[in-house]
């Protein structure tokens, strides 16, 4: 992973590294990233701090600047100066109104005209579909026939065409031939350029609220987020570190990694919904091997031990994907330095009631 902070800064702010090659069992809890010797597929080009900083224009006014909320009863217990960055207040409830508005308001006429479409559990729906509406262009959004109800719902309210299809696991290769059929423009769930730079933009923030941060924790679902992150992070501050946490049963980036191209899951299992990815970006995932320090994987009880303290703690109402980092600090999944300044990045909000409820039972 981030092998010297020089290197970092020079991949952020100069020209992207090339990503080429040919396309194509979880690790242990802690997986650093050392081996960079594998290409993975598709050319394409990383992204860069530069990109971040033209999405931040692109962006201007039109989303929430969304706090950063200091958690003192979670940092005692951690023994650190613990903050949260509290995404669930974005618009549509996550992070993922800054990739798809930044993407959308970068489209040909052509584009807009035809319509877009995309693959999602819930989030990147609910983001897309409100992107569209602000640009005014149609949209299509295959969904799992799993996905929480409450995100359906809530895509649809924003205007979106909703298509229910099968398990997550073959919902790309079912968006495929919708597109297909209706010539419709791809956005890929984690791995557009211009989304990828949009999920950087909350970095930026972070940075200028709190310039001393030494750690910044984020959940890991098809690698979208952490890429943008970890560029802007060690792009303007090297030396903080970037860990991310993923479910152990939608450990997608780990066995990724392991295998050197992304791998398609076979199965997953969450109640992080909003980190279900079937697999990895080929950028993301060069990007987590070039910028993040560190992964770890989080046990279902993990994230709802993070789910409940926020909620009853910071008061925050959060998903399951949203809890994941905090469920890692508080697991002791990460090594932390005694009054070190923390950020966990609560990503999500969209909490289906009815699932958190199911999930508590079988608890």
């Amino acid at each position: 992973m981030a092998e010297d902070g020089a290197r970092a800064v020079s991949e952020a702010s100069g020209e992207a590294a090339s990503v080429e090659g040919v396309a194509g069992g979880a690790g242990g809890e802690r997986s650093p990233v050392q081996d960079r010797s594998c290409a993975f597929p598709r050319v394409r080009s990383l992204i860069t701090l530069q990109h971040i900083l033209e999405a931040e224009k692109v962006l201007g006014g039109s989303l929430h600047r969304t706090p950063l909320l200091r958690s003192a009863s979670l940092g005692d217990r951690l023994e650190v100066d613990l903050w949260l960055k509290a995404e669930l207040f974005q618009r549509t409830g996550s992070f993922k109104a800054r990739g798809t508005l930044n993407r959308l308001r970068q489209a040909t006429p052509v584009e807009l005209q035809m319509g877009f479409i995309t693959a999602s559990a819930g989030n990147l729906a609910q983001g897309l579909a409100w992107a569209a509406r602000e640009v005014g262009c149609p949209v299509v959004v295959v969904m799992p026939e799993g996905a929480p109800e409450s995100k359906v719902e809530a895509t649809r309210g924003y205007g979106a065409e909703v298509i229910l299809n099968g398990p997550m696991v073959g919902l790309l290769e079912h968006m495929q031939k919708v597109q297909e059929a209706r010539g419709l423009t791809v956005i890929h769930p984690w791995d557009d350029p211009l989304v990828v730079a949009g999920y950087g933009t909350l970095a930026l923030e972070i940075l200028e609220d709190l310039p001393e941060v030494s750690l910044v924790v984020v959940p890991v679902g098809g690698g979208g987020l952490i890429a943008g992150l970890a560029t802007a992070i060690k792009g303007l501050s090297p030396g903080t570190r970037v860990v991310g946490v993923e479910p152990a049963g939608a450990a997608g980036m780990h066995r990724s990694l392991e295998a050197g191209r992304p791998v398609l899951l076979s199965e997953i299992s969450t109640i992080a919904d909003g980190l279900s990815a079937p697999t990895v970006g080929a950028v993301a995932l060069e990007t987590v091997r070039e910028r993040v320090d560190e992964l770890v994987i989080v046990t279902e009880a993990d994230i709802l031990t993070g789910l409940e303290l926020l909620m009853t703690r910071a008061k925050l109402y959060v998903e399951g994907a949203g809890a994941a980092a905090a469920g890692a600090l508080l697991s002791g999944k990460i090594e932390l330095t005694e009054g070190e300044k923390v950020v966990s990045v609560v990503s999500g909000g969209n909490l289906d009631l009815q699932r958190l409820i199911s999930a508590v039972t079988i608890s």
